[in-house]
């Protein structure tokens, strides 16, 4: 209860009174909900920052659709694409296109928005149930000397159709789960699982102010002296105050000609918040604001295979943070706003000046360094250590790895470099022999995990001790220790177990992460021994990891507190599944948990609401149909893969877990049919390959067996299991010739 002490005097006494409101007030004011204010209000004070951010890509990251903010031809111009032509039109001031629907047939639509600016520019129809599905024909807005002022088709190599899981009617172009985050400020996705709706809502259509500094309404407060103010001084009411600029200096070396901070990055607040929206990675929360720690709202990718090459070079679209990790520039203390304005989206310096701010001309833009004319692109620093790479068709994505090229790289491993993306018409060797030449050597680079993490990745014999080797090694950057400690997890023995072990407690949650999935599969006791401490770790998404692989052992195994400590964290797992509710990705995740809890029901109908989400979803059919094969359902899961069959003839998991029932129904030759097509839709995959070789066997068919084997060894000449059999099969058929030299080769890989 608000008291106040009355004076004799009647001004005192109102003073008083109002100070005593103040007291009463401030933490009230203080604690009170921050709301998002909008960039009209912003402009009041930072004039200068929001013109610097008018027309940037973040302010026209989506806009609605009308003559103005529209750049592509609407005049009937038709784009013929699969067999379809769509005609893009205007019919009452409408912006229109006829094109194919989820039917195959077409249908016409209204255009609601556009979607970016530069250098394509995408557009937004309105479906039923709240979706706004993005259209895969696009609008190159470069200029017509560049080949652009056209449409086309982001898949132009490809024939895309309405059965296709890229089709832009279906789950992987709707923008409001795909796209929305991050191209709209305080977006709410609004997803009701029940009904399949969305009632998404933001603040601003845009990318705007609060975006990145967080709802605004206590620093409008601080701003204008507003009561309580006094209390917001050290933060400025702001939820994120990017100040690890603040008084640095980048002070250069003479003798290296590289730059130190002057002070150490204590803080990753301003990279994270870039993170939230460029990098790939898995939202697990449906409450993130910016300035909340990272990795307690998403879950980001690792140097995966098909993600990045085994060197960390992008490979599909990655978007900045997981290479930034690897870079050397990261480590020594650069922040995004080192090199970009962070309101304009420009760099800081045209062409090679944004570097020369931290590394001396007169040793590296020169042509003793660089070997290029002055000049030319090739004497771009970016050119060499920022090579990009197309996305979107004519989108060029700069790599920053800041890598130093490594031809010799291409020639061993097969990566790419940015000598032969110039140089088109040399081979790697070529270019590997050039950089000796000119260096004396071929220089290393401060990435040092390539090797290592292309022989996990194809199953060397070695494979085990480079990757354990990397995870120890202090110069490998995180992110590359955590992808081999991931890749170890096929290398399991005592030693690379102790490797795995330490990193349960390393300090980089991403390494600690990774060491869980390592683990998944072990016995359960050895589970709750290592795995389960990390179910209280600081970091939600170890905590969830945790509990993932936790989740197959049998809740009698955990003594006293144990199984609250679990459940709460399972809790944390179930929400940032259900955080994409409309993903049947999620839905399958969901599934798999259900099934090792031993929840058959909850189990069964995720799978079905992930077939139900995305009909050509085919995880979910295999997944479902193993369910069934665990309840001894096994007619049930026939008929689901007969299903998944028919909608994808091509999948090759679908014919393996097809051939696998069949086995198990001992229709022999109906399943080496299946077993043979999922070896040959899927040569990468090693494991199809010796699986339908090993029935071959089984079946009297040695010859067939071993031609098999001898294709999968061609591929993956060190896989272990694969020469094995291959000795095996060979000395019953009695080829003892071929016996021994594949004895030969084990022992080899056995001694190295």
């Amino acid at each position: 209860m608000l008291s106040v002490i009355f004076l004799r005097s009647k001004t005192s006494t109102v003073a008083i009174a109002i100070l005593a409101l103040v007291f009463y007030l401030l933490p009230l004011i203080v604690n009170a909900a921050v709301e998002y204010v909008g960039d009209e209000t912003c402009v009041q004070c930072h004039a200068e920052q929001v013109k610097l951010w008018r027309d940037s890509h973040h302010d026209l990251a989506m806009q609605h659709a009308n003559d103005e903010t529209v750049l592509a031809d609407f005049s009937s111009a038709k784009f013929t694409y699969a067999g379809i032509t769509s005609t893009f039109y205007k019919k009452n001031d409408k912006l229109m296109v006829r094109t194919d629907g989820p039917d195959g047939k077409l249908h016409d639509y209204e255009i609601k928005y556009a979607f970016g600016i530069t250098p394509l520019q995408q557009y937004l129809v309105e479906m039923d149930k709240g979706r706004l599905q993005a259209l895969t024909i696009a609008w190159d807005t470069r200029a017509r000397s560049e080949g652009g002022q056209r449409w086309f088709h982001l898949y132009p190599n490809e024939k895309i159709t309405h059965t296709d899981e890229l089709h832009w009617t279906r789950t992987n172009f709707n923008w409001n789960t795909m796209c929305a985050e991050c191209h709209s400020t305080n977006l709410k996705k609004n997803y009701d699982s029940a009904t399949d709706t969305f009632k998404t809502s933001w603040s601003e259509i845009d990318v705007s102010c609060e975006a990145c500094h967080g709802p605004a309404s206590k620093h409008v407060t601080w701003a204008k002296k507003e009561p309580g103010w006094e209390a917001l001084n050290d933060d400025k009411g702001l939820l994120v105050l990017f100040d690890e600029r603040k008084g640095v200096r980048w002070k250069i070396n003479p003798e290296t000609g590289n730059a130190q901070r002057s002070v150490d990055r204590t803080s990753e607040r301003e990279i994270e918040v870039c993170a939230q929206c460029h990098s790939r990675r898995a939202v697990i929360t449906s409450d993130y604001s910016p300035g909340k720690p990272f990795l307690n709202h998403y879950m980001p990718r690792l140097l995966d295979e098909g993600m990045y090459f085994a060197d960390g070079q992008i490979d599909d679209e990655v978007y900045v943070y997981g290479s930034f990790l690897q870079s050397k520039m990261y480590h020594a203390g650069v922040t995004c706003s080192d090199c970009h304005d962070p309101h304009s989206m420009q760099l800081r310096q045209q062409g090679n000046g944004v570097c020369l701010q931290c590394h001396a001309a007169d040793k590296f833009d020169t042509e003793k360094h660089h070997f290029h004319k002055a000049g030319t692109e090739g004497a771009l620093c970016s050119e060499c250590h920022m090579p990009p790479r197309n996305y979107m068709v004519v989108d060029p994505r700069h790599d920053h790895s800041f890598r130093i090229p490594r031809p010799d790289l291409s020639v061993d491993l097969g990566t790419p470099n940015a000598c032969n993306q110039c140089h088109t018409d040399k081979d790697a060797g070529w270019a590997a022999t050039q950089v000796k030449q000119w260096y004396g050597k071929a220089p290393s680079g401060y990435q040092q995990f390539a090797t290592a993490l292309d022989a996990g990745r194809k199953g060397d014999a070695n494979a085990g001790q480079l990757l354990a080797d990397q995870v120890n090694n202090i110069e490998t950057p995180d992110i590359a220790r955590a992808s081999a400690i991931s890749g170890l997890s096929r290398y399991l023995d005592q030693a690379t177990f102790k490797v795995i072990q330490q990193g349960l407690i390393d300090e980089n949650a991403m390494v600690r992460m990774a060491s869980i999935g390592a683990l998944e599969g072990l016995q359960a006791s050895t589970l709750v021994q290592l795995v389960f401490p990390l179910l209280d770790d600081p970091v939600r998404s170890v905590r969830i990891e945790a509990a993932r692989v936790l989740a197959p052992v049998p809740v009698g195994q955990l003594q006293g507190n144990q199984l609250s400590i679990y459940n709460k964290a399972a809790g944390e797992y179930i929400e940032s599944q259900t955080a994409n509710a409309e993903r049947p990705e999620a839905q399958l995740n969901l599934g798999n948990y259900y099934a090792a809890t031993g929840g058959v029901e909850k189990a069964e109908a995720a799978y079905n609401k992930a077939i139900q989400l995305e009909d050509v979803f085919m995880p979910a059919y295999v997944n479902l149909a193993d369910l069934y094969r665990m309840q001894e359902r096994e007619a049930d899961a026939y008929n689901v893969l007969q299903k998944a069959k028919q909608l994808a003839v091509d999948n090759a998991d679908v014919h393996h877990a097809l051939g696998l029932l069949l086995v198990r129904q001992k229709k022999t030759d109906a399943a080496l049919i299946e077993l043979g097509i999922a070896a040959s839709l899927a040569p990468e995959n090693s494991r199809y390959i010796y699986v339908y070789a090993v029935a071959l066997n089984s079946t009297a068919k040695p010859d067939e067996a071993i031609e098999q084997l001898q294709i999968a060894h061609d591929r993956f000449p060190d896989n272990v299991e694969i020469i094995q059999t291959l000795i095996s099969f060979n000395r019953d058929a009695g080829n003892s010739f071929a016996a021994e030299r594949y004895m030969k080769k084990l022992e080899q890989i056995e001694r190295n």
